[in-house]
């Protein structure tokens, strides 16, 4: 691979949307190597984010108000220290957004404009191109990545597995084409995006099935929270892959969710249609599940003033045949995010030495059981920030050189698994399919067939969805519709997800299948 050898022992990033690019700036002049397999930035979820970022800047705001906010979305998960933490540097983290070339939206005075979301209880939502944040923070990282000397792109290149020796990461093992190297290595960024392509309905790009979750699992490292995927409420229900996304800003500006009779069918439950996601992704999904189309209609609200103020989903109804200031929006749930991921603490650290990990991958203990609308962005780049400055305080140690030659892996395929998991580990879980999708997806992931690499995730979201017997955030099941006395976060390795997977109670259907 070209220029491979003279990248040896850098700072190695796998992923180059807001989090990798944040990290990569934030370490120079130390030097760093982005690994991407598309052009930067084009296959990150971040360059798709409408709705903004949250930061409690407003003069009627505070840090307390959007932790409450936090902790109340995140179901009792949130790890309340960390997460105060994260959210007071907001300010700071605005502010370096902005050295690095990104403009947020401000009024005539200059101010900045906030938007409101669900289960904000204040207007705290700051966007850059109104509903081209993601696109707009892209582009002006990217600049800024590009003239930085320090950062050197790998591009059309994929990792595959982390390289461990000695109980440390030691390297990244890359694929381009047919032909495999190890980029030796011993500090490792993973920022590598969502998990949303495991599923037949998503929000994602098509290649994100948790890349980056599988190779820190493969490696050894810790696990939390993995039974939490958050279903977006409001995707654009029209034949397109992935789904287009209808941001919760649009409900945040008045408009009301209603079946095809018109009936606005969330009206009385506790915040209507700005109730956390989870709240609204079941509604729409039972819905849906009584065979009633759902739509968003923003005429009362908006109505001509819609594609001044959403021009991005303007452009995306109107490409799916539909004038939103005319005609309501149909919507429905989609795989858009999760919760859990690597396992970290409050610098991005994992519990394998040499590796970090930031962004969507990471759990940080922010999210809890339900991410908060538009707290991912801050995570992200707070997180970011934060890893670039404990790899900078602290030294490279001598690189180990892979003893063993790269041995070829199988391209991930989804086929096999994407049915299963639409099918059983969806918006309503129940303990029969999780015992299904565990009977399933467990022979695939143990094989290393083209299957297996999406297989681990998914099994892993299984097993901890068939551990977690409650309702809670994010996961529901139907036969567990009530909240635990004592709710607790889980980690896990992958060694015990599979011992897990083989226990009495799953056994019997193994055996018969």
């Amino acid at each position: 691979m070209t220029g491979l050898e003279e990248l040896k022992g850098r700072r190695a990033i796998i992923g180059s949307g807001i989090a990798g690019l944040v990290t990569a700036l934030e370490l120079a002049p130390h030097p760093v190597a982005i690994i991407t397999c598309a052009a930067p930035g084009k296959e990150s979820s971040s360059i798709w984010a409408q709705g903004g970022i949250a930061a409690a800047l407003g003069p009627d705001d505070s840090v307390d108000l959007h932790l409450a906010d936090t902790l109340a979305a995140g179901a009792g998960l949130c790890d309340a220290p960390v997460a105060k933490e994260l959210l007071a540097e907001a300010e700071q983290t605005i502010a370096a957004l902005e050295r690095f070339g990104v403009t947020f939206d401000r009024d005539a005075a200059g101010q900045y404009v906030f938007g409101l979301e669900a289960a904000h209880a204040r207007r705290r939502i700051l966007h850059a191109a109104k509903d081209g944040t993601g696109a707009k923070i892209i582009r002006a990282l990217l600049n800024a990545a590009q003239n930085c000397s320090s950062i050197a792109f790998l591009t059309g290149v994929e990792a595959r597995r982390l390289r461990v020796r000695n109980g440390a990461v030691s390297g990244v093992l890359l694929q381009q084409g047919s032909r495999f190297e190890t980029l030796p290595t011993s500090r490792v960024v993973m920022a590598t995006g969502g998990l949303g392509s495991l599923f037949d309905a998503t929000t994602n790009p098509p290649g994100n099935f948790g890349q980056g979750v599988m190779m820190a699992a493969r490696a050894g490292a810790e696990l939390a929270d993995m039974e939490f995927v958050q279903f977006h409420p409001t995707a654009l229900d029209a034949p397109r892959t992935p789904l287009g996304l209808i941001s919760e800003a649009v409900r945040g500006e008045g408009a009301i969710l209603v079946d095809e009779q018109g009936r606005r069918f969330m009206a009385d439950i506790p915040r209507a249609e700005l109730a956390p996601r989870d709240v609204v992704a079941r509604a729409i999904h039972a819905e849906r599940a009584e065979n009633r189309r759902v739509f968003l209609d923003a005429r009362p609200a908006l109505g001509d003033r819609f594609a001044d103020r959403f021009p991005e989903i303007d452009k995306l109804c109107r490409s799916a045949g539909i004038d939103p200031a005319r005609q309501p929006i149909p919507v429905r749930p989609a795989a858009h995010y999760y919760m859990g991921g690597i396992a970290t603490d409050k610098t991005g650290r994992s519990s394998l030495a040499g590796l970090w990990a930031v962004g969507e991958c990471a759990a940080t203990g922010l999210r809890g059981a339900n991410r908060l609308a538009s707290n991912s962005l801050l995570e992200a780049t707070v997180m970011a920030r934060r890893a670039a400055r404990d790899l900078a305080e602290h030294p490279i140690p001598p690189l180990a050189d892979p003893a063993d030659n790269p041995r070829p892996v199988a391209s991930p395929d989804l086929t096999r698994v994407r049915p299963t998991v639409s099918n059983t580990l969806g918006v309503v879980r129940d303990g029969a399919g999780l015992t299904q999708a565990i009977q399933n997806l467990l022979p695939i992931a143990e094989g290393d067939g083209p299957g297996a690499d999406p297989a681990i995730v998914a099994l892993c979201i299984a097993v901890f969805a068939h551990l977690r017997k409650e309702t809670r955030g994010g996961h529901m099941r139907t036969d567990y519709p009530g909240l635990s006395a004592e709710p607790s976060s889980r980690r896990l390795c992958l060694d015990d997800v599979l011992k897990l997977a083989r226990t009495h109670d799953v056994q019997p259907l193994l055996q018969s299948a």
